[in-house]
């Protein structure tokens, strides 16, 4: 009875899930398709999102990494705090998090006073959207990458440290090499959640387009047929990153070597 009902189961997710997608997919005919790639403002569009979700990949490489290493190999009071904290975006409704910047941004905030006498636009531009689709996936970048720090026995990082060197030579050496998996995988997970924001987005920066904002404007002035072929392009883009996020995390660190010497063949290799 359970293994049937694990396969009914199995069968009505997958459905659910396929189903909607496949529909999208086949729905839009090739004059279409190769119409919407054609045009100048859905490469516009498309071009703007993989943009700015790399910058949010990059800008949670550069400040989540060494985030994630404090909470991953260290307890300190408060810390059960800090990590809900970073998984507040992952909560919180995303027109809540534009309405949220606006009040930081604008003119009756310091903060914003300040960015505009600096020559920052946060509102309506580039900047603006890099800064909600970073706001949104660096939650997925930290837990990524202190998952993976977390499963590097700590005493590797002892035993360089008691040979001399640095903690940043440590981390370049050691935590690096061993947890750059974690990393990558973590840099496609916020890139991925980057390119489908559409809510935060909305308030922050309408113009310019982002592809979900832009699938959004044609479906509510022209419906379907403008919008679909829009929608199944960014779709296969979204494919293509998740097929390289599966290809990244096939082979995982087998934590019995860790314990019974499978670490030393590593060790050896950074050092």
């Amino acid at each position: 009875m359970l293994v049937w009902a694990s396969l009914f189961s199995c069968l009505l997710v997958s459905a659910f899930i396929v189903l909607p997608l496949v529909q999208m997919l086949v729905q839009p005919t090739w004059e279409n398709m190769l119409g919407a790639i054609g045009d100048r403002t859905v490469q516009r569009a498309i071009g703007l999102s993989l943009y700015t979700a790399g910058w949010a990949g990059a800008l949670s490489f550069l400040f989540g990494t060494p985030f994630a290493y404090v909470l991953a190999r260290k307890d300190f009071p408060g810390k059960r705090l800090v990590e809900s904290i970073v998984d507040l975006p992952i909560m919180i409704p995303h027109p809540v998090i534009g309405i949220a910047f606006l009040g930081i941004v604008g003119r009756e905030h310091w903060l914003g006073r300040l960015l505009m006498e600096a020559g920052i636009r946060v509102m309506g531009s580039t900047v603006g959207i890099v800064t909600v689709l970073t706001f949104v996936g660096l939650p997925f970048y930290i837990n990524a990458v202190k998952t993976g720090i977390e499963a590097i026995p700590v005493r590797l990082e002892h035993v360089s440290r008691n040979l001399g060197a640095s903690m940043g030579q440590t981390f370049a050496r050691v935590v690096f090499p061993l947890a750059w998996r974690s990393m990558l995988v973590g840099l496609i997970l916020c890139a991925a959640r980057a390119i489908s924001e559409f809510g935060a987005i909305v308030i922050v920066a309408y113009h310019p387009m982002t592809a979900p904002v832009l699938i959004y404007e044609r479906f509510t002035a022209y419906g379907l047929k403008y919008s679909q072929p829009v929608a199944v392009w960014l779709i296969l883009v979204c494919l293509l990153l998740f097929v390289m996020l599966r290809l990244l995390s096939w082979r995982r660190p087998d934590t019995a070597g860790m314990r019974t010497g499978g670490w030393k063949k590593r060790w050896k290799s950074v050092t």
